[in-house]
């Protein structure tokens, strides 16, 4: 059975991607969670990842690290991973890497915390053309490959990609065309994502500076995490 090492549900948005996946897939693993915040806690990602870093998957003797790989390890031995349809398939991959590599202010402006809302101080240009791509991308897929899914009928690693986005725009309550809207609502009712958000709401830990970037770019109206 693989071991998958993440870090805080509340905040580890890159772990959030293969958790999603190999739990809507059904693959076995063992969660291994192991907090961030100081510096004791990156020598202990050091002793399981050569980078430090999480998400980390674990089989054996090897070590897969950065989520497009453990995507990729996961994808020669287990069916699913990547829709079956070669056109499917690469559209699903660039969309992945997009995200992999781009949309840098939503992610920085709108870094991940579930249990959080938060009413921004403003929306700058660079966040409002991410969101319009957002809608773009998910709408031509949506369209291009019938649904409910990204990619298709299934869920696939391309939606695990984006899964951490589903929380973002829950959590600052950003705005998207009625499909773009219907198909976070999907993800969030997964029940993968579900069982995540459950458990990052139960978490106590709390990361400093995630919390003062967030104090710097919004105001949290609502705080459902645990005291």
């Amino acid at each position: 059975m693989y071991d998958l090492y993440i870090a805080n549900k509340n905040y580890s948005s890159w772990s959030l991607r293969p958790w999603v996946l190999m739990r809507e897939l059904e693959i076995g693993f063992r969660e291994h969670l192991v907090p961030f915040g100081d510096e004791s806690s990156w020598q202990s990602y050091r002793k399981i990842s050569p980078t430090g870093k999480v998400p980390c998957l674990v089989d054996g003797g090897t070590v897969v690290w950065e989520s497009v790989a453990v995507m990729e390890y996961l994808a020669e031995r287990h069916a699913g991973v990547w829709p079956a349809q070669q056109a499917a398939r690469a559209w699903a991959r660039s969309a992945a890497a997009e995200m992999h590599a781009g949309f840098g202010e939503l992610r920085s402006r709108c870094s991940m915390s579930c249990g959080v809302r938060v009413r921004l101080h403003e929306i700058p240009a660079g966040l409002e053309r991410d969101i319009a791509r957002l809608g773009a991308l998910w709408n031509d897929g949506l369209r291009r490959f019938g649904g409910p899914y990204l990619a298709g009928e299934a869920c696939t690693a391309v939606d695990a990609f984006y899964a951490p986005v589903a929380f973002r725009i829950q959590s600052y309550g950003l705005t998207l065309d009625p499909v773009s809207v219907a198909y976070v609502d999907r993800l969030l009712n997964t029940r993968s994502m579900r069982e995540w958000y459950a458990d990052a709401l139960k978490e106590t830990l709390r990361d400093q500076p995630h919390d003062d970037e967030i104090a710097q770019v919004g105001r949290v109206v609502e705080d459902l995490r645990a005291r």
